[in-house]
């Protein structure tokens, strides 16, 4: 079912309020419903906490994101559009949001992500270039990050079958710059995706969303080579959380970009030589979309006792724990303590995290 124009508008508002990340965002449509709804009733749930620095951006600033977004040719999916990924949709929590530049239709197809080290070696970016034309020749759309190296090269290799590149900036943000021929070929032929606003630099902070990006879109992630701190070796921990299969390319021991693929491979990742591996895996590879969890403020009141959310608050600690293990501790229905984490969240006073875990907010 299509979204109305005003929901659309209402969820790009809500993905950009300060402080509101997947998490909260998700948590926020379940409990009121709707975009719409959430933000009219988040300026008195932030007084009632006395919270501050949270901030629902003017609709002035949204309208001019978009506008940015057609200046450039981008097209925005919110969460609950038809066309949302399925894939990413599975992800607990999904993204708000995506932009993107080029062939959307990629994001429906079976997706591989194919990652590695920028600074890689000439027969590591020969191997992710050779197995993203095999497995763009066998059906699936390679995913990566357009950073140097092995990222250029698998782009490189699916361009003539549809390849997606991720981008921790906007999908205007041409980074690394080197790339800007690639970039323009990926627009034009295969697909630009960001989570970020449209005008904005790639920043550190940035790149781990856009490595969870990969990941889900995915159904699995081939390593190439990586050093063991790497962001590959990132991408490739979010895949085995998000329930993806984890490929590893073997190297030799006396390469340091070999250890990051050879660690994955002895925690049990899948060993990859070439395409026959990927298809046999995913011969066996099981559902990966469960069925939605129930809402967990289902029952919930209206308005949370202040008493009732002091004493949630009391039990929360600097470890993650589950809502229902609260509810349990408290006496209290799920739906009364989701709400009343929720609005601890809005004051600053507690973490919402994915798998319905929440823990306090360090001051």
């Amino acid at each position: 079912m299509t979204l109305p124009d005003a929901e659309r508008f209402a969820r790009l508002r809500l993905a950009r309020t300060d402080q509101v990340g997947p998490v909260t965002f998700r948590q926020l449509l379940e409990r009121f419903g709707s975009a719409e709804r959430a933000l009219e009733a988040l300026p008195d749930l932030i007084r009632r906490g006395g919270a501050h620095g949270r901030a629902i951006p003017p609709a002035e600033r949204i309208e001019a994101e978009l506008e940015a977004g057609e200046r450039v040719g981008g097209r925005l999916i919110v969460l609950g559009d038809p066309d949302y990924p399925d894939m990413l949709a599975a992800v607990d929590p999904p993204p708000p949001l995506l932009w993107t530049r080029g062939v959307a239709a990629l994001l429906a197809r079976p997706c591989i992500a194919v990652v590695g080290a920028r600074i890689a070696s000439a027969g590591g970016q020969r191997i992710a270039r050779g197995l993203s034309q095999q497995l763009g020749e066998a059906g699936h759309v390679v995913v990566s990050g357009l950073a140097r190296g092995i990222d250029a090269a698998a782009h490189t290799g699916a361009l003539p079958t549809g390849t997606v590149a991720v981008l921790g900036g906007g999908v205007d943000d041409v980074y690394p710059p080197d790339n800007a021929d690639l970039y323009a070929q990926i627009a034009e032929q295969g697909c630009i995706v960001s989570e970020s606003p449209v005008g904005a630099r790639a920043q550190a902070k940035d790149f781990p969303r856009r490595n969870r990006i990969i990941s889900g879109l995915s159904r699995g992630v081939i390593v190439v080579e990586a050093e063991l701190r790497s962001g590959s070796l990132i991408t490739a921990r979010l895949a085995g959380e998000q329930g993806r299969d984890v490929f590893a390319v073997p190297g030799s021991p006396l390469d340091p970009r070999s250890r990051g693929p050879n660690e994955l491979l002895r925690q049990g990742a899948i060993l990859c030589e070439g395409l026959e591996d990927v298809e046999r895996a995913f011969s066996t590879l099981r559902t990966l979309r469960e069925p939605a969890p129930d809402n967990p403020f289902d029952g919930a009141p209206d308005e949370i006792e202040a008493a009732v959310i002091e004493r949630v608050a009391a039990l929360l600690s600097p470890t993650p724990t589950p809502r229902d293990e609260l509810a349990r501790a408290l006496g209290l229905p799920i739906g009364t303590v989701a709400a009343a984490l929720l609005e601890l969240n809005l004051m600053d006073r507690a973490e919402l995290l994915p798998g319905g875990l929440a823990a306090a907010r360090s001051p």
